[in-house]
């Protein structure tokens, strides 16, 4: 078993990394104590490993939520129906709600974590690779609007999050090379020897090798929590983080999410912001071209489709949590492995990478 730390003193939690940990759930449930549990997953995820889960809880009061799958079910709504349904199975303070799912049931089973009773113990459990190496760690939780993505929730950090690595294996091709795009973020903003190591176990990636992913998904988490633990409220550094998202939010709330999986956006997101590094002369054309290599080696989008505003891209992008008084701010990379914020980039500039 691999074990990451994300160091954030009484809030301080492991992250668990291993094969059949949700398979064999005993070797790490007997560390808790709580009597009621509230399991919230998707359509897509409950009839793979919702019930084998529900099987070790012996003898516990159990609660479970099944979620629509998709990204348009991140919303108020639905999460006001979690939060009714635990009131309604009077769920106490001392429970424990689990999210079994992606990202859209972390984030959102995390912010109803966060009010319920004004917060109760949550331990993440994702099934996708999107979720294994970003949304699952450092505590940001959060629903839709309809004007901008995460535009309400909080942080919250879980008591654990569960790895296994093996539901990687009923993970669809598509949700898995759109967890690939977060992946390689890593290693552009923070560490150029793992970017490297993920252009040199390319093919190793693409096979889906277990012993790869345990390896990489740990570097991934690792970087996160070191960043989360300099700036666990996204004041200042952990920015960072969002290398690519502010093109990446505009073009899912533009395409009502429908398109692009968030992923795929995301990639398309980090070129274009490469791209802009290029044309402020502040990286070589070949970052650019490496990464464009790679994502599309992983069968990820590197451009807009030709039916998509790229109007509408631009103005959803406004709405992004990132901005100042100034105008937007950027998360560009100085060179590979070091990334900055940027909010005196021109705005046609800016722009012109879009259209």
């Amino acid at each position: 078993m691999i074990e990451v730390s994300v160091p954030l003193g009484k809030r301080a939690y492991s992250i668990l990394i291993e094969r059949g940990l949700l398979s064999h759930p005993h070797t790490w449930l007997a560390s808790y104590y709580y009597q009621e549990w509230v399991v919230v997953t998707d359509e897509n995820v409950a009839p793979l490993y919702l019930d084998a889960f529900v099987n070790h809880l012996t003898g516990k009061r159990v609660v479970t939520i099944v979620l629509p799958s998709g990204e348009q079910a991140k919303n108020i709504d639905h999460w006001l129906m979690v939060l009714n349904k635990m009131l309604q199975a009077k769920i106490s303070r001392s429970g424990c709600l689990v999210a079994l799912g992606g990202g859209v049931v972390g984030d959102l089973a995390g912010f109803a974590a966060a009010c319920y009773h004004r917060g109760i113990d949550f331990i993440q459990i994702p099934t996708t690779l999107l979720a294994m190496v970003d949304s699952s760690v450092g505590g940001k939780t959060a629903v839709n609007h309809s004007l901008g993505k995460n535009m309400i929730g909080a942080f919250y950090q879980p008591k654990n999050v569960i790895i296994d690595l093996n539901v990687l294996s009923t993970l669809p091709s598509r949700e898995y090379a759109a967890g690939l795009a977060e992946v390689v973020k890593y290693g552009l903003i923070w560490d150029e020897h793992f970017f490297e190591l993920l252009e040199q176990k390319a093919t190793m990636i693409q096979e889906r090798c277990l012993d790869v992913l345990g390896r990489v998904i740990a570097r991934c988490c690792e970087i996160k929590g070191e960043v989360v633990a300099l700036d666990e409220t996204d004041s200042n550094i952990r920015a960072i983080l969002n290398f690519g998202h502010t093109f990446a939010h505009g073009i899912e709330v533009a395409t009502n999410y429908q398109r692009y999986l968030h992923g795929e956006a995301v990639a398309i997101g980090m070129c274009m912001a490469l791209e802009l590094g290029v044309i402020l002369e502040e990286l070589p054309v070949s970052l650019l071209e490496r990464t464009r290599h790679w994502l599309t080696t992983m069968s990820l989008p590197t451009s807009l489709d030709d039916d998509i505003d790229p109007q509408a891209v631009w103005n959803a992008m406004q709405w992004d949590k990132k901005k100042t008084s100034k105008g937007l701010r950027f998360v560009l990379l100085a060179r590979l492995g070091k990334a900055l914020v940027r909010d005196d980039v021109n705005v046609e500039i800016a722009k012109s990478v879009i259209y």
